[in-house]
C-alpha cells in the first residue's frame, strides 16, 4: 500500500465524519413536528400549549441549525436572533443574524447578546423558545458581570488559553464572570419553555460544559474557579476586577433543582463520538483493520501524539494490537501550553510531535483536524504527516525541534505542504485522529 493510498483514505474517512456531524441533518434528525406536537428525540410538547415560538442561538453552527429550524417550523416561527462567528453565515428568513469574535469575545458578541437577552425576557409562560447551541458559543455568547469589562475578559480568556487549560476550566471560570452562562439564560427564559438543541463539543458531552451551559444546571463553583487559577498559576495575574468578584462570591449559578429549569428540555443532537463511530465504518469499509480508542482524550498534544505513534510503531512491528492494514481512530481535545511565538493548533503541534516519534516508519500515516475546519487562530483544520516527512523538513532546512519548541507548527507544514485545509465545516464536534499503517509492498 502507498503512503498516497493511506493518505487518501485519511482524507475519505474525516470527510464520512464531517458529514455525520452536519448540523442541519443533525437538527432535522431530532427535530420535527408531526399531529401538531413538536417532537424533540423522543419527547413531544403540544404545539396548543403555546402563543409564539422564538429562536436564539450562538456557537459555529448556530446558523446551520437555524437554517434547519426554519424549515422544519415555518409560519408556526415568530422570530429569532442567532450569534456565529465572524464569516460563519447562511440565508436566514425570520432568525436575525450577529456575528462576533471567537476564541476571544469583542464587542460585537457583547451587543448581540444584549438582542438575545432582550428576546428571551419578552418570552411568557405562553411562549417556546428553542435554543441552539454548538462549539464557539461560549466566547460569542458574552456579557461579563457588573465591574468587569470586555477587556478583563479577554484577558483572562488569553491566559486561560495560553496555559493549556482544558475547555471545562476555562468554562468554569466563564461562568462565574458572566451573566448569561452556567444557566443564567434559562433564569432569563423562565417561565417561558426552553428547548435546548446542542450540537457537543465537549469530551463528556456535558450540558453544563457545552457553550459554558447557558440554559443548563451548574455543577461547578467559585470555589471550582479559584482551584483553576492556583493549578495554573494565575491568582497574581487576574484584572483586579475579576479578582474582586470572585472573591465576594456573589451570586452563584443556579444548581440542579432549581426553578429556572422547571420548563427546560435539553437535547444533545450530535457529538465527537456519533462522527467517530462513522469515522470507523467507513475505515472498514475501506478494508481496515479498525481500533476506535476513545473519544475522551485529553491532555498535551504532544504528549498524546506520543501515545499514538507508539501504538503505530507496535502495529508496524508485530500487528498487535491490530493487524495491518490498521486505522486507530481517536477523538476528544488536547491542549496546548504556548511557550513559543509561533501560529498553530492543538491538531497541527500533534503532528509534528507525531511526525518526529514515526520518522522512518513505511506505510504509516497519522491524520488529526478539527472538524470545524478552525485549529487554533489558525485556517488549517490539522495536518497530515508520514514516516518521511521529518526527512522531507530536514532537506528543506526546515528543524522540527526548533519549530515545536516555538508552537510554529502551522509554518513548519506550511512548508511542507502538509496542512489539511477545509475552510469553515459549520459544524463543531471536537477533533479527529487517524493512525493509518499500511502493509508492505
Amino acid at each position: 500500500m502507498s503512503t498516497v493510498k493511506l493518505r487518501q483514505d485519511a482524507l475519505k474517512i474525516f470527510q464520512a465524519a464531517l458529514a455525520a456531524a452536519d448540523a442541519k441533518e443533525a437538527t432535522r434528525r431530532f427535530l420535527s413536528v408531526r399531529s401538531n406536537c413538536l417532537h424533540i428525540g423522543e419527547q413531544s410538547l403540544p404545539l396548543t400549549n403555546f402563543e409564539r415560538i422564538f429562536v436564539i442561538g450562538f456557537g459555529k453552527a448556530a446558523a446551520s441549525m437555524a437554517v434547519a429550524v426554519e424549515s422544519i417550523l415555518g409560519d408556526l416561527l415568530t422570530g429569532g436572533v442567532v450569534i456565529v462567528k465572524y464569516g460563519h453565515l447562511e440565508p436566514l428568513a425570520k432568525v436575525q443574524l450577529h456575528q462576533a469574535g471567537h476564541p476571544v469575545p469583542d464587542e460585537s458578541g457583547g451587543k448581540a447578546t444584549q438582542e438575545v437577552i432582550r428576546l428571551a425576557k419578552q418570552a411568557t409562560e405562553k411562549d417556546l423558545v428553542i435554543c441552539l447551541i454548538s462549539g464557539g458559543g461560549s466566547a460569542l455568547f458574552t456579557l461579563p458581570v457588573d465591574g468587569v469589562s470586555l477587556l478583563d475578559k479577554q484577558n483572562i480568556t488569553r491566559k486561560l488559553l495560553a496555559c493549556g487549560a482544558s475547555i471545562n476550566e476555562i468554562n468554569t471560570v466563564r461562568k462565574h464572570i458572566s451573566k448569561v452562562k452556567g444557566g443564567q439564560l434559562a433564569r432569563l427564559i423562565a417561565p417561558a419553555t426552553c428547548v435546548t438543541l446542542a450540537l457537543s463539543d465537549v469530551v463528556g458531552d456535558s450540558p453544563d460544559v457545552i457553550a459554558s451551559g447557558p440554559t443548563a444546571p451548574d455543577s461547578s463553583t467559585f470555589d471550582d474557579v479559584e482551584a483553576v487559577f492556583h493549578k495554573y498559576e494565575l491568582a497574581g495575574q487576574l484584572p483586579e476586577a475579576i479578582a474582586q468578584h470572585i472573591a465576594k462570591r456573589a451570586l452563584e449559578t443556579p444548581k440542579p433543582g432549581d426553578p429556572a429549569f422547571r420548563n427546560n428540555l435539553f437535547q444533545i443532537i450530535a457529538g465527537n463520538y456519533q462522527a467517530l463511530k462513522v469515522a470507523k465504518e467507513t475505515a472498514l469499509k475501506l478494508t481496515y483493520n479498525t481500533l476506535l480508542l476513545s473519544s475522551s482524550i485529553t491532555g498535551e498534544a504532544r504528549e498524546i501524539a506520543g501515545a499514538h505513534a507508539a501504538m503505530a510503531r507496535q502495529i508496524s512491528s508485530t500487528d498487535e494490537p491490530i493487524k495491518r492494514p490498521a486505522c486507530l481512530i481517536s477523538g476528544g481535545e488536547t491542549t496546548v501550553t504556548v511557550r513559543g511565538n509561533g501560529k498553530g493548533g492543538r491538531n497541527q503541534e500533534f503532528c509534528l510531535a507525531a511526525a518526529q516519534e514515526i520518522a522512518g516508519l513505511e506505510n504509516v500515516v497519522v491524520f488529526s483536524a478539527g472538524t470545524d475546519g478552525e485549529d487554533g487562530p489558525t485556517d488549517a483544520a490539522g495536518a497530515m504527516v508520514d514516516g518521511t516527512t521529518i526527512d522531507r523538513a530536514r532537506r528543506q532546512g526546515l528543524d522540527s525541534e526548533d519549530y515545536l519548541a516555538r508552537n510554529d507548527s502551522y509554518n513548519f507544514f506550511d512548508k511542507l505542504g502538509e496542512l489539511v485545509k477545509t475552510g469553515s465545516t459549520k459544524t463543531n464536534v471536537i477533533d479527529l485522529r487517524l493512525v493509518i499503517v499500511g502493509v508492505s509492498k
